[in-house]
């Protein structure tokens, strides 16, 4: 009895003390998962205590009070720091919880990914490493945001080569290869819009190599998406310094004529160079969402060339002697591939569904307004105008040229071809600088990728954010990588058909079977048939493309010109 009352008188002052009173004394349990243990109350003679007699004795009922079972980790959860669930029974008051404030380096909209209290609420669980890397770095992103870069990655200087597959197929099938192509992209990329966010799990899939992997495994995953991936980030990056260094050379000699008093202008390389250094210095804006006002004026300016040169391309009129006949020569398979090898370059003209779940991971979601929502919004618009572009630019260009125009080139080096003397140079030259601000534009948007895969490695490796210096110079690194590969080579464009039909499953077939996959529609549905069509289809069109498009590299053949850029 000693020892109680010296607990009892250590106890402060201003708390009041209730004990338990004798007539009640039932057995019970705590029924969490902490196990059923019994507890048997204190006897009477705690209660009778004299130094107790002067406490206030508040005499309790027979009723067991509630209990709430939660694990332990919760009472220390950010989360439920205003939580009501803290307030019942014995330990309600007055006064609000309050929570410590974490000053650790997590940011503060990331909740515990094992809370039950997350699941629960079905709210996105986001990965910590995602604050540090330039992609999810910010996460700020609307609607407008989303139509600026998916209409800056979706036309591009592939579009420029459209006419050319017109010249294999013809008009019907130029025509119908076209639509269909635009309407089955557009189809795969509101998959793509719709797999973003999986409300299932609470998990958003930020990048397109980890929904692969989440969906197929990391092995497939990696094996079928890997390359094409790359090859569509940091290849499209080495033609973006072809196409925007040839196109600035272009333009100096546009602009300086046979008056030009350099006796030694620039060379193709070092033009090359030139355009590598600004690109490197753009690429110095931290992440995504920062390049938005970039994306936009490449928007712009893409909006801009492809209309100037189909209208003045369709204004100087058609040239003597032109042909809509479909150029098909050899034998009967050198025809199929022929023809197949157009498809590839359809196909290679709507490429940008590596870059869809990037951009969509800029943007704040929550189960109450998800981000497909703008998402979609802005993809909506922003391929309204491609559609105004495209359409356009492939029938004009061809209905201007026809079979003039060259295998290897584009509507553009047409217009410099046959309307050099015809055209104003004020003219010709706001199309070469249209082209160029927007291969500059398109390199920050396309290399983004590959920037994150290099700061992954290192915030996985380090467990903290990647310094400025570092980033820096990883930028660097990889543009003039890009810059030395531009160099060594410049024959890349001759596999335009070829690469349509690697890249093509990224595209056309991979969303389909992902739907299938993550969604499971209903077995023999509508949904089901789509889409096992689709991506068997899209399979099926990848193979025979890259058979096609190899047979057409060797049957024609491409001039090797290892470091000789012309």
């Amino acid at each position: 009895m000693a020892g109680v009352e010296d607990q009892v008188s250590s106890l402060p002052n201003s708390l009041p003390i209730t004990p338990r009173t004798v007539n009640t004394a039932p057995m019970f349990h705590h029924d969490d998962q902490f196990g059923s243990v019994p507890i048997t109350p204190r006897t009477a003679s705690v209660a009778q205590t004299p130094s107790m007699l002067s406490l206030p004795i508040t005499p309790r009922t027979a009723r067991t009070p509630s209990i709430v079972s939660l694990p332990p980790s919760q009472f220390h959860s950010p989360s439920l720091s205003r939580s009501p669930l803290l307030l019942t029974g014995d330990h309600a008051t007055n006064k609000p919880v309050k929570t410590p404030r974490s000053r650790g380096l997590t940011p503060r909209f990331i909740t515990p990914l094992g809370s039950p209290l997350r699941k629960a609420l079905k709210m996105t669980k986001l990965d910590p490493q995602d604050a540090w890397l330039p992609i999810t770095e910010s996460r700020n992103g609307n609607a407008f945001y989303a139509a600026f870069h998916t209409l800056c990655s979706g036309i591009g200087v592939q579009a420029l080569v459209l006419p050319v597959a017109f010249t294999i197929l013809g008009w019907a099938w130029g025509i119908i290869g076209l639509t269909v192509a635009f309407v089955w992209q557009l189809y795969t990329l509101y998959l793509m819009v719709q797999l973003h966010e999986n409300h299932e799990t609470g998990l958003r899939y930020s990048r397109y190599l980890q929904l692969a992997c989440a969906t197929f495994g990391e092995n497939l995953g990696k094996l079928s998406s890997a390359f094409p991936l790359g090859y569509l980030s940091a290849g499209t990056c080495c033609a973006l310094i072809i196409i925007g260094g040839s196109t600035a050379k272009l333009l100096y000699e546009t602009l300086c004529g046979a008056t030009c008093s350099n006796p030694k202008p620039l060379t193709v390389v070092e033009w090359y160079l030139v355009f590598t250094c600004v690109a490197v210095v753009l690429a110095q804006l931290p992440n995504l969402n920062s390049i938005a006002g970039i994306s936009l004026i490449g928007a712009l300016t893409a909006v801009g060339y492809c209309t100037a040169l189909w209208t003045v391309s369709v204004a100087e009129g058609r040239l003597p002697n032109v042909s809509y006949q479909p150029v098909r020569k050899g034998s009967q398979i050198n025809k199929m591939f022929d023809l197949l090898n157009a498809f590839g370059i359809i196909a290679f003209a709507f490429r940008g569904h590596n870059l869809i779940l990037e951009i969509q991971a800029t943007m704040p979601s929550s189960e109450k307004h998800p981000s497909r929502v703008p998402m979609w919004r802005g993809v909506q618009f922003a391929y309204l105008l491609i559609a105004m572009c495209l359409f356009p630019l492939a029938i004009g260009g061809y209905w201007a040229y026809g079979h003039l125009i060259p295998a290897n080139g584009s509507v553009l080096t047409a217009l410099f071809a046959f309307h050099s003397q015809d055209v104003s140079r004020s003219v010709l030259s706001l199309i070469s600088i249209f082209v160029i601000i927007n291969a500059v534009s398109s390199f920050q948007l396309y290399g983004m990728p590959m920037f994150d895969d290099m700061e992954s490695a290192y915030t996985t490796r380090c467990k903290k954010a990647c310094p400025w210096w570092l980033r820096s110079i990883f930028r660097a690194i990889f543009g003039f990588v890009c810059f030395f590969i531009a160099v060594a080579l410049p024959f890349l464009g001759s596999f335009t058909g070829l690469i349509g039909g690697i890249a093509l499953p990224i595209t056309f077939a991979h969303p389909c079977f992902m739907w299938l996959k993550v969604k499971k529609p209903k077995k023999y549905s509508l949904s089901w048939w789509v889409n096992w069509g689709l991506g068997l289809l899209g399979m099926g069109l990848s193979g025979i493309l890259i058979a096609a498009g190899l047979y057409v590299v060797i049957d024609t053949g491409v001039k090797i010109s290892f470091f000789n850029p012309q």
